[in-house]
């Protein structure tokens, strides 16, 4: 019994210890009574303030998701690969009508061209056509009704003669084709070995878009000489300066473009290399490849 009852003997501390406590708790409880501890969400969401800031944000978003997409840069349909057709949007049968008609030597010469082999539908066309770069010799070309006043008739591919029997005298039958002209084209040949494509006739000096044109309405390539393409991003400057056309000093520029961006993913990409021209971009993909 005295156990239990010193329990309750307090000291004169104690007791103020206990009676602050009882008051502390009386003041919270009148407290929590009568004051609203509740805040009310004073942000509007519909106000002009907030939508704005909001479509702003949403803006960011968008941006920054295209930001991250691959870049699209021009390219030269003519040299489309499959890879390169899949990730356009084209079909399997877009793509292989497009390989189809290039293994005849014929070009894309427009977006209308591109449209009437590949059968591509209009949608996918407007989407794609704008980044459609044809070289200056196509895009300067005077128009076809023109030549057509001037007796210019165009041949078919099986009229042609080709490229790589052609002698110098046949050679010569072209207008604005001299003795001059003619022997380079021959010497070119045996240099090659012989054509492997029509565009190599680009390499030859003195020779501009309208002789070339006129040559190539008389012969092109029938008989091309293979050639085992490159790994663009394995070669070493060394590998692309044996390109014909392609000095020490621009194969330099484009190892170091590569290295510099880690590995190339489409040739467009080489586009701003000073004195890499469309003619001579269009030249290296016949030697190179990209993997």
């Amino acid at each position: 019994m005295d156990n239990i009852k010193s329990h309750f003997i307090f000291n004169r501390s104690q007791r103020n210890g206990i009676l602050l406590l009882l008051f502390f708790v009386s003041v919270v409880g009148i407290i929590n009574n009568h004051i609203d501890f509740t805040t009310e969400n004073e942000l509007d969401t519909n106000s002009e303030e907030v939508l704005a800031l909001q479509k702003e944000l949403d803006s960011m978003r968008i941006f920054h998701r295209e930001s991250n997409q691959p870049k699209v840069y021009p390219f030269n349909p003519n040299f489309i690969t499959d890879f390169k057709g899949y990730k356009l949007g084209m079909s399997t049968e877009e793509i292989d009508r497009l390989l189809d008609y290039r293994k005849k030597n014929k070009w894309i010469n427009s977006k209308e061209d591109f449209k009437k082999v590949t059968k591509v539908s209009d949608s996918l066309l407007n989407q794609i056509g704008s980044y459609f770069k044809f070289p200056d010799w196509v895009a300067n070309s005077k128009p076809r009704n023109k030549n057509k006043s001037q007796g210019f008739k165009e041949k078919k591919y099986d009229q042609k003669i080709a490229l790589n029997i052609a002698t110098q005298q046949e050679l010569k039958k072209v207008n604005g084709i001299g003795d001059i002209y003619s022997k380079r084209i021959i010497d070119y040949r045996n240099k090659l070995g012989a054509y492997t494509n029509d565009i190599q006739l680009n390499d030859i000096y003195g020779l501009d878009y309208q002789v070339i044109n006129k040559i190539l309405n008389e012969f092109t390539v029938k008989t091309p000489k293979e050639i085992i393409k490159m790994n663009l991003n394995k070669v070493s400057a060394s590998d692309i300066a044996t390109i014909p056309g392609i000095s020490f000093e621009l194969a330099k520029k484009i190892w170091e473009h590569r290295i510099l961006n880690e590995r190339i993913y489409n040739f467009s990409e080489l586009g701003k290399i000073e004195g890499l021209t469309e003619r001579k971009l269009q030249g290296i993909q016949l030697y190179l490849k990209v993997e």
